[in-house]
């Protein structure tokens, strides 16, 4: 292409968008012949060119790469970019099948990039007509921004000349892309209406209106209040500098999340580790409790034993003592009657005989009492024995663990009701015998200590009620961080954890209800509305009725809101709905809201605490093997 140096250097790179727009519509108005056939093309800048003719997508590659080459002229540029724009916009959209334009756009080094001053500002000037008359206020700088708002301005400021009162103004928009687009936008208007800098650094430019651009490093660098005023409140920086500073802070940024996320890790690693460990102290809290319930049952038995061979014992003990008594007795009668032989005999004896006969229906009166209160003794002591039996049995059903002690405390009141036989016998037998004495005060020694001992087991017990209620109120703390645990770490597949009693199962809920509901957002209001209902204190669908003598409550099935969710939604609907009030009817009646719950989901009943405890173990364990093998 033959251009003059003077051709060249009428235009600055400042003035490329005015001249490609000037060369755009020269284009559209036909001044200047672009197409030579149905799909022949030509360049009007490049005459000297060898290859004359282009088809469409090929002269639109030349006129783009032209355009952004940057060791080119700036008129050259301009008015290969202005072929690109008619190309474009006006040629290219005839077509039947839309072209992919591809703009191959060189990379510019940071010398080449164009400098703005950023915050991105735009310089409006020869504003003496519109001011004419009026005093320099905030109102003008109004009006000026409201004459300028299509651009979206954030401010106005007027800058005066104190030797011709000529005025200018400084228009600041956002620090974006946006505030950049719209900078652009500003100065493109300008450019348009040939009311830009171009125009105005003309000799003999028109002062009819006010002038305006784009403030960039000549404007910065210049003398008198708009370069002090730029210089104040900006800075030279070039499109490049602001993506570079964009793409420094997104790295700073990425750091600090990425340090934020390993402190996170760090510490969910902690909290793993602590969570293993009181995992561990709970498996070794339900092995102890084991064992000792498992030592606890089996002294149980052994004092079981022990009662009853001491029962059959005293028994024996007592049929013994009866048959000595019987025995004494025929002694007695056999003496009567050899004492009645005598008496025919010698007529002398005769007091004596009598004497003989009194003592001996004395002694005869005094085995009978005692005959009498050793079998109302026996019978009181069997009955004792049957009730403490029974009582036996009752303590075994309701309160396994105090059965140690309960057993030790019949045996000792067994004892004790023996011994108090055997005293009541002593009693009416010591006129006879003087060696009963010493067996008496045996007995009261050994009815001392049987009542020492029975004074020990009920301390002991005490502390036994004490301690098991402490280990009580600690296996249910226990149990509320093993359920917080759970909460945390559950798991979509697994077999046990928590379960919120009482709450709606949503899953089954949703998949009963989509056979009658198909849109989504009525589903999620049909099952909002239901949860709401189930947590109403005032909705209790439940009947009392009696099963063998004991109150029980029921789903009341005529009630009017079941029958309707029956018919609206279905039976599997109303089955779901049923037994979430069952559970919040058994779990927090009152309160109305769900309770978690250790959960066995694959046999769908509630897991003991022992159970839940060998299943965390075998999940740390399971856990732990595959960490060691990775």
């Amino acid at each position: 292409m033959e251009h003059s140096s003077s051709e060249d250097s009428d235009i600055s790179d400042s003035d490329i968008v005015e001249h490609k727009e000037k060369i755009y519509a020269q284009l559209r108005a036909g001044k200047l012949k672009v197409k030579y056939g149905e799909s022949a093309f030509r360049c009007p800048f490049c005459p000297g060119k060898k290859k004359q003719d282009y088809n469409l997508k090929d002269l639109l590659q030349h006129a783009t790469g032209i355009g952004a080459a940057p060791k080119r002229s700036a008129k050259v540029k301009a008015t290969h970019l202005g072929l690109a724009m008619f190309l474009e916009k006006d040629t290219a959209s005839s077509l039947e099948k839309p072209l992919q334009i591809v703009v191959c756009k060189p990379k510019a080094t940071k010398g080449e990039e164009e400098v703005f001053v950023w915050p991105w500002m735009g310089i409006v000037v020869n504003l003496h007509y519109e001011l004419k008359g009026e005093a320099f206020s905030r109102e003008s700088e109004e009006r000026l921004r409201a004459q300028l708002s299509r651009f979206r301005p954030l401010q106005v400021t007027i800058l005066g000349h104190d030797k011709d009162q000529a005025f200018c103004a400084i228009v600041k928009f956002a620090k974006d892309w946006g505030g950049l687009k719209d900078a652009l936008a500003f100065e493109k208007h300008f450019v348009l209406e040939q009311y830009g800098k171009t125009d105005w650094n003309k000799i003999n430019c028109r002062k009819d209106d006010i002038y305006g651009w784009l403030a960039r490093s000549d404007d910065y660098n210049t003398l008198g209040p708009i370069g002090q005023h730029l210089r104040e409140h900006g800075d030279l920086k070039s499109v490049g500098d602001l993506e570079r500073e964009g793409t420094q802070k997104i790295d700073m940024r990425v750091a600090h999340y990425a340090r934020q996320i390993e402190v996170t890790n760090k510490h969910m690693s902690e909290l793993e580790l602590k969570n293993n460990q009181n995992a561990m102290k709970l498996n070794r809290m339900m092995e102890e409790k084991d064992r000792l319930v498992e030592e606890h049952n089996e002294k149980i038995r052994k004092m079981q034993k022990a009662a009853c061979r001491s029962s059959r014992k005293i028994i024996d003990e007592n049929i013994r003592l009866y048959g000595e008594l019987e025995t004494k007795k025929k002694e007695i009668d056999r003496k009567g009657k050899q004492l009645e032989k005598l008496a025919t005999k010698s007529n002398t004896d005769r007091e004596k005989l009598e004497a003989a006969k009194e003592e001996n229906a004395k002694e005869n009166m005094l085995l009978n009492l005692a005959t009498q209160k050793k079998k109302e003794e026996d019978e009181k002591l069997m009955r004792l024995v049957k009730k403490h039996e029974q009582e036996k049995e009752d303590a075994l059903k309701k309160l396994c663990n105090l059965q140690m002690q309960l057993a030790s405390k019949q045996k000792l009141e067994l004892e004790i009701e023996q011994l108090k036989g055997n005293l009541e016998v002593m009693k009416h037998m010591v006129d006879e015998d003087k060696n009963l004495k010493e067996k008496l005060d045996k007995l009261l020694e050994t009815l001392e200590e049987k009542n020492d001992e029975m004074e020990n087991i009920d301390s002991l017990n005490q502390t036994l009620i004490i301690k098991e209620r402490r280990t009580n109120d600690e296996l249910e703390e226990a149990k509320k961080e093993l359920t917080s645990g759970l909460q945390k770490m559950s798991a979509v597949r697994s077999l046990i954890g928590v379960k919120r009693m009482g709450e709606l199962d949503h899953k089954a809920f949703v998949a009963a209800c989509k056979e009658k509901i198909t849109d989504a957002k009525e589903l999620a209001l049909v099952c909002s509305k239901w949860k709401d209902e189930i947590r109403q204190p005032d909705w209790h669908p439940f009947k009392v009725i009696d099963v063998d003598g004991v109150a029980k409550e029921i789903i009341k099935e005529d009630d009017e809101k079941l029958q309707a969710l029956k018919a609206e939604l279905g039976e599997k609907a109303h089955d779901v709905v049923v037994r979430a009030l069952r559970e919040i009817n058994e779990y927090n009646p009152s309160g109305r809201y769900p309770l978690p719950e250790l959960w066995n989901f694959k046999d769908d009943r509630k897991a003991p605490m022992g159970e839940v405890a060998a299943y965390i173990v075998k999940q740390w364990k399971t856990n732990k093997r595959k960490n060691t093998y990775t």
